[in-house]
């Protein structure tokens, strides 16, 4: 009784302080998204003045004005979305197909494949090469950018173990009944595999709605620029702007900033908790075999 009763102390402390602990890091995480939406909704004096830790003072919603009507900025919305639904689609095309091939046995040269994928997570050609090779193939344009960055090898190889993982006695009964190879590929390991799946389209949407550095290096014109290479203009603009004394405003450049950052967050912040619950199962089903 007594050795019972000291297991649940234990076991209720440690209960207490991970709890704790968690909630902490939660906070942490929490605390640069209400800062920033503090900012975007405060004064320009309040801000400047360092007045500005948690909640806002001087409440005002002149930067939301701005941003809402300035046409770079939903151009360079309506991009970004582009990218993301598109490049998104093309990319779970490209992973799921490649992956369903690469998970049969029946493949010739299986391992061979298999260690090809993985080569490349592991080297590569560098930058320099890499940019020059974009350029002479032109990705220089939207389809450009949606079709060349399309597989990434460590979303491959999760979906590739998420169907290695589905006994083979189930495909066999569905060829017996006369199944196809599309009929199995789109009604047993597509469904069978919905938490993995999941997990490797958020991933995908996710770098897609980020992507900076590329889309940056490639596109040339302003008209197809995303959110993100325009949020960075948006702040370089403004800092020249500042550091020249050109403009003057009524509102903080930061707000406007802030502002931004707020409406670039939004759908991320809708659709992850509808998606985060496949996370774990996901990445764990993937990671069953090699």
């Amino acid at each position: 009784m007594k050795v019972f009763e000291r297991s649940s102390k234990s076991e209720i402390i440690f209960k207490v302080i991970s709890y704790l602990f968690v909630t902490i890091f939660a906070l942490l995480c929490l605390y640069p998204i209400v800062y920033a939406f503090s900012v975007s909704i405060s004064g320009k004096v309040a801000y400047e003045s360092g007045e500005i830790v948690l909640f806002p003072k001087e409440l005002t919603i002149q930067a939301y004005k701005m941003v809402l009507y300035d046409k770079s900025f939903w151009i360079s919305y309506t991009n970004t979305l582009f990218y993301t639904v598109f490049g998104t689609a093309w990319s779970m095309f490209v992973s799921l197909t490649g992956a369903y091939v690469l998970s049969k046995n029946t493949l010739m040269g299986k391992r061979k494949w298999n260690f090809l994928l993985v080569f490349t997570m592991w080297f590569s050609a560098g930058m320099i090469p890499q940019y020059l090779n974009y350029k002479q193939l032109g990705v220089d344009n939207k389809w450009g950018m949606v079709i060349a960055f399309g597989i990434q090898a460590y979303n491959i190889i999760l979906l590739r173990n998420a169907f290695s993982s589905i006994p083979t006695e189930i495909e066999e009964a569905a060829t017996i009944d006369g199944a196809n190879e599309f009929q199995i590929f789109s009604k047993i390991y597509i469904p069978m595999s919905g938490a993995s799946i999941a997990t490797v389209t958020l991933f995908y949407a996710i770098s897609r709605w980020n992507g900076y550095y590329w889309s940056k290096m490639l596109l040339r014109e302003s008209s197809e620029i995303p959110l993100q290479v325009y949020l960075r203009t948006l702040i370089e603009t403004y800092q020249k702007l500042y550091d020249e004394s050109v403009v003057v405003l009524d509102y903080a450049a930061d707000s406007l900033i802030y502002a931004i950052i707020i409406c670039s967050i939004i759908p991320v912040l809708v659709i992850y908790p509808y998606i985060q619950k496949y996370f774990a199962r996901g990445v764990n089903m993937g990671g069953v075999k090699g």
